[in-house]
């Protein structure tokens, strides 16, 4: 799975990476080194422009969204909370997900993201203590990872109330395949810039087309190296989390080791 990320990209950096063509971002986001479930994040995705022109094709805009998906149908949106990944083996089939995977693709843009592997020691209640790991592309560049949007009504809120829309996202994940898997079996799938089209023409419904761009990362393109147990606490923020610890070098994620 895909539990805590980090994000530290401007607004007008990713304007740049992705090709914005729209901002509609009301409050640039800090800097977020502990990206945790419910907090909002910065998405790319598609819509078609307010203006009602026929011949105008979908716009790219970069929103702020809560991670954690609230399908339109829900009646609590608390439900969004257990719903930050979703599986691409099952995505298509699952209520919560089937309508946005088909029309409401997004991409989630992160410097990297966080996984824990199980130690030999112990907690003092006997459970191995975990060792958080910071998994990022070896070159510094965006990670692209594919997600979902939905948009919730909250029928308690009057029409004409700004806030009675929820903008929502989950992040897609697979199994890990590569080196990274010994730290954990599942992984944020990602989107190559290629393929960023594609995957974000609303247009684009057949299931297996979708899933044909989405692929593992490319052998060598991520590393992992153990950060600070700080990262474990949401209350903790900032770059030092991403520091690596001093006793072990970097792991590659085709094998090999980044001093």
């Amino acid at each position: 799975m895909c539990g805590r990320y980090a994000s530290s990209r401007r607004p007008e950096d990713l304007v740049e990476e992705f090709e914005i063509d729209k901002v509609e971002v009301t409050e640039s986001l800090q800097a977020d080194y502990n990206v945790a479930p419910t907090k909002p994040v910065y998405a790319v995705l598609e819509r078609a422009p307010r203006e009602e022109d026929p011949a105008a094709g979908p716009e790219r805009q970069l929103r702020s969204l809560t991670w954690g998906l609230v399908p339109f149908w829900a009646k609590d949106p608390s439900i969004g909370n257990k719903m930050i990944n979703a599986r691409m083996e099952t995505v298509h089939e699952k209520p919560a997900y089937r309508r946005a995977f088909t029309s409401r693709r997004c991409l989630l843009p992160a410097d990297g993201y966080f996984e824990w592997y199980p130690t030999d020691q112990r907690t003092k209640a006997g459970r191995p203590m975990k060792q958080p790991f910071f998994i990022h592309p070896h070159d510094g560049g965006v990670l692209a990872m594919a997600g979902l949007y939905e948009i919730w009504r909250d029928p308690t809120r009057d029409e004409d109330d700004p806030a009675r829309f929820r903008w929502t996202c989950t992040v897609l994940t697979t199994r890990a395949e590569d080196s990274v898997g010994h730290i954990h079996d599942r992984m944020p799938l990602l989107v190559e810039p290629a393929r960023y089209d594609a995957w974000l023409d609303p247009a684009s419904g057949d299931v297996e087309d979708l899933k044909r761009l989405l692929v593992p990362a490319a052998p060598g393109r991520l590393e992992a190296y153990p950060v600070s147990t700080a990262v474990n606490n949401v209350r903790n923020n900032g770059p030092e989390l991403l520091d690596p610890l001093a006793s072990e070098p970097a792991a590659r994620a085709d094998g090999g080791v980044s001093r």
